[in-house]
């Protein structure tokens, strides 16, 4: 703890240190550092990020509220230190002279340069000083004022007063005066076009401008894109929103305002004259679809046409695509009227097809109030190489290195689907790779996957009316094999998926994985406490307790499970319900659990709201939801066909007892963008996996851990939980999880970020076979074994990627049961240091 606190006085004394520096060392004579901005509104202070976004000047950015960190730095760079340089150089008559003959003129410069690329540094790094700036502080007031006008105090005043502080300082106060908000009292329309008002009135009632609310500019612009998307959506080819005009009247209304809709006829310049028409419906009189268009066949006329349901597809080479794939990417439809939404979700199903290059979609006008849509498609080639590499580390191994080679086919039945084939190749270290009888690269895995992608669901019914192909349906049917060698207990693997994917709206994302096999066969049990060296030292403790083997070690594994038999039948004097008992119980029951082989035939469906509108988006929420259930039709097939359980009274399929359990997993996240870069965000999660029928436990595969650089941080992976238990296990893991945690995010200057955080969570055992007390969720009380890390982290955005490390200290560790559990760790030498790629939610 001496460490702990000399480290936490350093940084303090750091803090300290810049906060007593010269904030106002490169302010000018006669101008002031803006060092506060206060907003007053009708008197009372206001603190909203909004308001403080409308102003042209802040102050300079601390570091923790305690320090301009930025701002000390750009005073440390020297204003025109190149001529400074020169000056002190030629100050005495010669010296350059024997610098160039002592360091050649070549390396002068090059020191100069440094000294000013340095000093440049320093200025880019930093931030300058705030000048408070007359222009600008008249501009706030001017915004402040425009802010509240368009929010219906169109009264509103704003005023500002500097107040001088000592030392070069000032502070701004800004007062707003609202007056009296305005409100909506009507609404009339003026529709030039007879058909345009009809329309207007069949949607009136969603309309943004609403009678009796408070004035908001922001409704008066939302309305405009309504009536726009209205109209363009319902066959008006040539309406804009340039058509659109609000006419509003607040004279002698009492502070109400009385607003007209208006809605022009078509404008028609030609020349030097301009005409008006009345706004018309247009329907699509035809689809012509060139499926291998190129710029070079553009004055070519195509050698083969055909027609499917009213389209007409051409091709200048042998038609490559059956016309239903293409006519089911398309959403622009012969004898419907105009909608502009079915360019745009063309555009969107036919890039997902990723068999075209980006599409060309033109309309041209007919005479007749019709439309012909032109759509140009440019295949992308059939065959495409795709190649990566990886280096990587595990708790398991030193160092790993992967090798993934792919080939892409695409149109491989004619119908745009694709067709993945890859190999997976991968060497590396283990733990144990430097003993002299090993070879270094002693662990080796091959795999090969098979992933073909259907553009739309591929079932024997018709599903349109279910799922419409505005849903966007894709189909996706993945094989997959692998063989993990020389690693733990040495695993072969094969699965399969066949799984639907669709989108019922632009934020929502459903998945439902009809079939999901996975069948692992363990190649080397035998290996079992090689690898779970802290069992094996457990159980080797108590056979030497009791002087079994003559107290030499036990050899695995002969004499550990030999060991493991004599304990649980009663041949050794260790008594049953004793610890000892228990643990070697414990110890048997998770060998076979984990050396089992593991046959998993799962259904599940996974639901996923994301209403981010960019990547770069900063307040948007996640939530996800999973339901997965495992055996059934397994069980089923037991059932029908009469099989035999084994001697562990558990039906096998193949000679493997087959899994048969429930999983749920609930997982939401927040962020709240504070503004200046700052950013507020929050993850709860939940997840259960309850065993029945042909199971007494789930899966490792399929079952919960705790800890690590994307959980709990103050944990290493693995290693909390379960419950209160104190498991010296590699891998802890258990079929229960909450997971909670909060972080602020902020930068500190340029592409450095900084962060501070709390997790909280815990793994238990729930409704399986595991008895220990500490380990099992019992009820509402075992949420004291909640475990809570705190800690702050540094990023460092590259645009691609963001380098992230965080350092995580046990804050509340239940694993201290009879003492008190805060705070006993809470030091650097105990702290986890978590490296990651981006961030952790």
């Amino acid at each position: 703890m001496k460490v702990f606190f000399s480290k936490i006085a350093l940084i303090l004394f750091s803090l300290g240190f810049l906060s007593s520096c010269n904030t106002v060392k490169r302010v000018p004579d006669g101008e002031r550092l803006l060092v506060k901005n206060t907003v007053l509104v009708n008197g009372e202070k206001n603190k909203s990020e909004r308001i403080n976004n409308l102003l042209y000047q802040h102050k300079n950015r601390e570091l923790l509220g305690v320090s301009p960190l930025r701002l000390h730095i750009y005073n440390l760079a020297r204003p025109n230190i190149d001529s400074l340089l020169n000056a002190n150089i030629d100050a005495h008559p010669k010296r350059r002279d024997r610098l160039e003959r002592f360091l050649s003129k070549k390396q002068l410069n090059k020191y100069i340069a440094s000294r000013v690329g340095f000093n440049q540094w320093l200025k880019k790094t930093g931030e300058a000083p705030t000048i408070i700036n007359d222009e600008k502080t008249q501009k706030s007031e001017r915004q402040l004022k425009a802010y509240f006008f368009h929010n219906g105090w169109f009264n509103a005043l704003a005023t500002s007063n500097v107040t001088v502080l000592d030392d070069k300082k000032a502070e701004i106060t800004y007062n707003v005066t609202t007056g009296k908000p305005y409100a909506i009292d009507s609404l009339t329309t003026v529709i030039a076009s007879p058909i345009i008002d009809s329309l207007y009135q069949s949607e009136a009632k969603a309309s943004h401008v609403v009678q009796g609310k408070q004035y908001e500019t922001k409704d008066f612009e939302a309305e405009k894109n309504r009536i726009n998307y209205q109209m363009r959506n319902s066959g008006v080819y040539h309406f804009s929103e340039d058509y659109i005009f609000f006419e509003n009247d607040t004279i002698n209304t009492n502070h109400k305002v009385n607003v007209e809709l208006q809605i022009s006829n078509r404008k028609i310049t030609s020349l030097d004259s301009s005409y008006t028409l009345p706004l018309n419906i247009y329907h699509i009189k035809d689809v012509n679809i060139y499926t291998d268009y190129a710029f070079a066949k553009k004055d070519q006329t195509p050698d083969h046409a055909t027609t499917y349901k009213g389209y007409n597809l051409y091709s200048y080479d042998k038609m490559r695509f059956k016309p239903k794939a293409l006519t089911d990417a398309i959403f622009i439809t012969p004898n419907e009227i105009f909608r502009d939404k079915d360019r745009g979700n063309s555009y969107r199903h036919l890039s997902d097809l990723r068999t075209f290059n980006y599409p060309d979609i033109e309309y041209i006008e007919n005479p007749d109030t019709t439309l012909t849509a032109n759509i140009y498609l440019t295949p992308k080639k059939r065959f495409a190489l795709n190649l990566s590499a990886e280096a990587y580390q595990s708790n398991i191994q030193t160092v790993g290195f992967s090798f993934n080679p792919g080939l892409l086919i695409r149109n491989v039945f004619r119908g745009a689907e694709t067709l993945e084939i890859s190999a997976l190749g991968s060497i590396g270290a283990s733990k144990d790779a430097g003993d002299d009888r090993d070879r270094f690269f002693d662990i080796n895995e091959i795999g090969a996957n098979l992933k073909l992608t259907i553009p739309r669901l591929f079932f024997p019914f018709k599903t349109e009316k279910i799922i419409p192909k505005t849903m966007f349906p894709s189909t996706r049917i993945s094989l997959s094999t692998t063989s993990q060698t020389n690693i733990g207990l040495d695993k072969q693997t094969l699965s399969g998926v066949f799984n639907y994917r669709w989108h019922p709206s632009n934020i929502v994302t459903n998945r439902l994985d009809l079939f999901n096999v996975q069948f692992v066969k363990n190649l080397n049990p035998d290996n079992y406490f090689g690898v779970y060296t802290n069992s094996f030292n457990s159980l080797n403790s108590i056979a030497h307790n009791i002087n079994y083997n003559n107290g030499n070690a036990l050899e695995y594994p002969s004499q550990t499970d030999a060991f493991i038999r004599d304990v649980l039948n009663g041949n050794t004097s260790i008594l049953p319900n004793t610890e000892p008992y228990r643990t070697v119980s414990a110890i048997n029951e998770r060998k076979e659990r984990l050396t089992e082989d593991n046959l998993i035939f799962a259904t599940n469906f996974n639901y996923v709201r994301d209403n981010r509108e960019t990547l770069y988006d900063e307040t948007f929420s996640i939530f996800r939801a999973k339901l997965e259930l495992a055996g059934n039709l397994f069980s089923t097939i037991a059932s029908i066909s009469g099989l035999d359980k084994n001697s562990n009274d558990r039906y096998e399929i193949f000679n493997v007892a087959y899994s048969q359990y429930a999983k749920a997993e609930l997982d939401y996240v927040k962020h709240w963008d504070l503004g200046k870069k700052n950013v507020v965000a929050i993850r709860s999660f939940f997840g259960l996996a309850v065993p029945y029928g042909n199971a007494t436990n789930i899966p490792f595969s399929k079952s919960f851990f705790a800890g690590g650089a994307n959980d709990n941080r103050a944990w290493t992976a693995y290693s909390l939980g379960p419950g209160s238990s104190e498991s010296n296990n590699e891998f802890n893991e258990a079929n229960l999880k909450i997971a909670l945690s909060a972080e602020q995010r902020f930068n500190i200057f340029g592409s450095f970020y900084g962060a501070l955080f709390v997790d909280a969570g815990n793994i238990w055992n729930a409704l399986d076979d595991v008895e220990d007390d500490k380990a099992t969720f019992n009820s509402l009380g075992s949420l004291k074994d909640i475990a809570i890390g705190s800690g702050l982290g540094f990023r460092y955005d590259f645009g691609p990627f963001l380098l992230r490390l965080d350092i995580g200290f046990k804050t509340y560790d239940p694993s201290y049961i009879d003492q008190n559990r805060w705070f006993n760790d809470y030091n650097f030498k105990h702290a986890v240091y978590n490296i990651g790629i981006n961030y952790p939610f």
